[in-house]
């Protein structure tokens, strides 16, 4: 094994194999799931309540049926909601549902008179007391958006489930109310009034109760997740940043995405020595490292253990993104995970690069046509534009962008131009006799990070749309041809997914399952640049170097991927501010005037 990384004992291998969800915290949770669905049946549909016990009702005062509706609609809700993390061992939802379970019990025995029920909410209690020490993970990152996520939801859900309440009792409605008049009941009972829907005897108690009990969730649900303590999910600190930078100094050359650690979106954990560090970002409930870990070969199997151990202590899913052979080499190998090749990152070799040949004809075509049309390319580092050029920059790259969401995690850096990153390389394009723009002649950006002392990682490829087409080769290849003049003798380019399945699909003799395995990755590409990304790198002939995804267990790839995709920014849950408000909401620090986009634009 390249790198001299020292062999572990099998018995240090299994304490690192990783958090995999314990057998009673996933039963639990689903028998969570299923208590509180029995509640919200027994509080909903007036059928679901008929047992022997109803003549034990006539001695219980009549106020308190309405009440102990409400009660257990409102527990229901709230086990729904406790059940995923209680799955995942988290301390304070087990907290929660030992307080809920007993007003379960209490609500099943008042309302529907069934001691079965009340016996099962019971039971739940005597199993969650019972494996108390298996429920101690620490709660998840989090900020004060998800107040919004949780009013849309919750609102939408109250809604919903109002309307079932309002018309699961129809037998006893006076007349014949529209869905216009049960949807308007609804909204007035969530804010406690009464709707233009009555009913015979006390249903109208137990609907209103019922009513204003999810008003009153959403609404205490929604505040407190507005006014309790504020933990981001993940930001370097200028500490933080400092050592990384330094470890990056000494052995940024082994790994194209070392520089995308200094993301300031994502945390880090260092070895006991200091000498190695992983990065990584939680996203839904995913601990997504991206690449190598930072730093000396032979300290990486202590940061691996400290990234393991957080992983454990909150109960997140571990995953790398990225990785190269050696990184996941020694991920699978210290933490007993599982590794699959995720694609290929393309990599040029300065030298070896000429326009020349029959090869790189439509290339050569192509940057010829755009110079004949007036187009001319400037390569410069950052600390060498001044501070006015660089503002154009970073508000065109914004401006730019194409889409609401900005894009980009593992082979992103997130910000362009600043005093921190002065090695870093920007490639323009400018159009003199062109139309006067709001950016003056620029036309094209290309955004290149360091990797090492002698090569350069793409990060961010931003055009006008009103310009040519072509105007990443056209950058790219200016790019390589100045490379020697600062120094630079590999280029890393696009990461191109599936490329060998791609490129073996298409080739003759390819069996029924590869090119059925292509196809599907061609349909893809409609939405996310699977094969234009590998035939755009392929045009510029480089060396394929393969990455990998480390995972915990199969079934955990559906779930790895989503947050992958949330983390690159293609699929987004949150509701994004407007542009004009993100560039004035971050500080000078964080620098995020334009969002780096490791892909390529239709030319």
């Amino acid at each position: 094994m390249s790198g001299g990384v020292p062999n572990r004992s099998s018995r240090v291998r299994r304490v690192l194999r990783g958090p995999r969800p314990e057998a009673v915290p996933v039963l639990v949770g689903r028998a969570c799931a299923v208590v509180g669905l029995l509640d919200i049946a027994a509080g909903v549909f007036p059928r679901f309540r008929h047992s022997r016990m109803h003549t034990f009702a006539e001695v219980l005062p009549g106020a308190l049926g309405p009440f102990a509706a409400a009660l257990s609609l409102s527990v229901g809700v709230l086990l729904l909601l406790l059940a995923h993390g209680l799955k995942r061992s988290k301390r304070r939802a087990w907290r929660c549902a030992v307080a809920l379970l007993p007003a379960g019990a209490v609500a099943q025995f008042t309302y529907r008179h069934s001691p079965l029920g009340a016996l099962i909410s019971l039971a739940l209690l005597v199993a969650l007391l019972r494996h108390r020490d298996q429920f101690a993970a620490l709660p998840d990152p989090r900020s004060r958006w998800r107040a919004l996520a949780n009013f849309v939801l919750m609102g939408a859900g109250s809604l919903a489930l109002g309307l079932v309440i309002v018309s699961a009792h129809s037998e006893r409605m006076v007349g014949d109310p529209s869905l216009a008049d049960r949807l308007t009941h609804v909204i007035y009972g969530l804010f406690g009034f009464e709707g233009p829907v009555d009913y015979q005897g006390d249903t109208s108690w137990t609907v209103a109760f019922s009513l204003g009990a999810l008003g009153l969730l959403t609404a205490i649900t929604t505040l407190y997740l507005a006014f309790r303590p504020e933990h981001p999910a993940a930001r370097l600190t200028e500490e933080d940043e400092a050592r990384l930078r330094a470890l990056l100094e000494k052995h940024g050359g082994r790994d194209s995405l070392g520089h995308f650690a200094l993301r300031r979106d994502k945390a880090v954990v260092f070895s006991p020595s200091g000498k190695a560090a992983v990065t990584y970002r939680v996203v839904s409930g995913v601990m997504l490292a991206s690449g190598d870990p930072i730093g000396d070969v032979e300290a990486w199997p202590g940061a691996i253990e400290r990234f393991m151990d957080e992983a454990r202590a909150h109960s997140w899913t571990p995953a790398v993104m990225g990785c190269s052979e050696t990184g996941g080499e020694v991920w699978t190998r210290e933490t007993g995970l599982d590794a699959l090749e995720l694609g290929d990152e393309a990599v040029v070799d300065v030298a070896d690069f000429s326009l020349a040949g029959r090869a790189m004809r439509n290339v050569r075509q192509m940057v010829k046509r755009i110079e004949r049309a007036g187009y001319e390319t400037r390569v410069r580092r950052v600390r060498d534009l001044g501070e006015g050029e660089l503002e154009r920059i970073r508000q065109a790259a914004e401006d730019w962008r194409g889409t609401d969401t900005e894009r980009g995690f593992s082979m992103a850096l997130g910000r362009v131009g600043d005093p921190a990153d002065g090695d870093c390389l920007i490639a323009t394009a400018h159009k003199a006799d062109a139309e006067p723009g709001p950016y003056g002649d620029l036309k094209a950006i290309l955004h290149f990070v360091p990797w090492g002392v002698d090569g350069a990682s793409l990060d961010l490829m931003r055009r006008d749309r009103s310009a040519d087409p072509g105007m990443n080769e056209l950058l790219i290849v200016a790019a390589l041809q100045a490379a020697p003049r600062f120094g630079i003798a590999r280029v890393s380019l696009n990461f191109a997914m599936f490329r060998s399945a791609l490129a073996r699909g298409e080739k003759i003799g390819a069996g029924p399952v590869l090119r059925a395995w292509r196809g599907l990755l061609v349909f893809l590409s409609r939405w996310f640049q699977i094969e234009s990304l590998y035939k755009f790198n392929a045009k510029f002939q480089p060396r394929w170097e393969p990455r990998f995804v480390v995972y915990r267990a199969s079934g955990d790839l559906p779930r790895i991927g989503f947050a992958a995709m949330q983390a690159e920014g293609f699929v987004n849950l949150a509701l994004p501010l407007p542009r004009f408000l993100r560039r004035r909401a971050h500080a000078p620090r964080p620098c995020a005037h334009g969002t780096a986009e490791r892909g390529v634009r239709a030319a």
